[in-house]
């Protein structure tokens, strides 16, 4: 049941990703970063000190984690997927997002020394050979900032995005695991400080700043902000924290793999993209991958196991 729930946290949060889309349309990428991520620290912290205000009383190192958590998770990974989401269909974006496991495999290899046997191999190279049909589609707005061979600038700032995103989980569970610092403080306090990295980066570059926001567009920014932050910062940030104490980064990111699916019905949905066909049959071949890499780890003993009998 409770994979279930990690399908279920990832259904949801593939809708940022058309979420995210519609929000470009009213303000340039750092602003929308800065804004979701202060906002959602706002709503946090306040929280938390008013329920646990120790909590929020950080050692130098733990101090140093949070800053480097607020700059690969919040900053780096949000400035790279919206300015890549501007010229992606948002279920393309969602779907090299799902480079995750191969990131997380690495990291989780040299920070955790988690082995990689010849069945997790085999799974992570079917679900490279996944990929490789949707890599190779363009839309005319990417084949315009094409970098080399079929890989526009668009798809390595998702894919850079991807990276930095994965090793902010493994950062995330460092310091869950070893500093003893919570998912809810560990997220309010990187959210905040990546916020601010964000808004200074706007202020600097972006035209219109330090509110590069039209009037006439305010509301529906508004709107797109508190969905984006409340689906995504609040819910699902704090859900995979919870998570990472179960199972491993590796296994969380390949669950990741069903995000596609999810992302290509909302982008139908409130986008009116048409549901590419390719992105459903990469989509089924990187799940192949996904099931032989969760046998694999759950037979090394990386998952934990529930009491209850698994239901297959």
């Amino acid at each position: 049941m409770s994979v279930f729930f990690v399908a279920l946290m990832y259904a949801a949060w593939s809708s940022v990703f058309s979420l995210g889309k519609l929000a470009l349309q009213h303000s340039p990428p750092l602003f929308l970063t800065a804004s979701r991520m202060l906002f959602a620290a706002v709503l946090i912290l306040s929280f938390l000190l008013i329920t646990k205000r120790s909590s929020l009383k950080l050692s130098l190192r733990q101090f140093t984690s949070v800053l480097l958590l607020a700059f690969f998770s919040i900053y780096l990974t949000n400035t790279l997927e919206f300015w890549g989401l501007q010229y992606l269909s948002a279920a393309k974006t969602c779907f090299i997002y799902s480079l995750s496991p191969f990131f997380a495999a690495l990291f989780s290899y040299i920070h955790f020394h988690e082995k990689m046997n010849p069945r997790k191999w085999l799974g992570l190279s079917i679900g490279f050979v996944g990929f490789i049909p949707v890599l190779f589609t363009q839309t005319g707005s990417e084949e315009l900032l094409n970098a080399f061979s079929f890989f526009s600038w668009p798809t390595l700032a998702i894919m850079g995005a991807a990276l930095s995103s994965v090793y902010g989980w493994v950062l995330l569970r460092l310091m869950v695991k070893e500093q003893e610092i919570t998912p809810l403080v560990a997220n309010g306090t990187s959210m905040l400080f990546g916020g601010l990295f964000a808004l200074i980066h706007s202020y600097l570059i972006e035209p219109g700043a330090p509110f590069p926001i039209a009037p006439l567009h305010l509301t529906s920014f508004i709107k797109g902000v508190v969905l984006i932050t409340v689906i995504s910062n609040l819910i699902c940030y704090n859900l995979y924290g919870m998570f990472l104490k179960k199972y491993t980064a590796t296994f969380l990111s390949f669950v990741g793999l069903l995000s596609p699916i999810f992302a290509s019905l909302n982008a139908w949905i409130f986008l009116g993209e048409t549901p590419s066909w390719i992105i459903f049959v990469s989509t089924s071949i990187v799940c192949i991958g996904l099931w032989i890499v969760y046998r694999a780890e759950l037979k090394q003993g990386y998952i934990i196991s529930s009491k209850a009998p698994a239901s297959n």
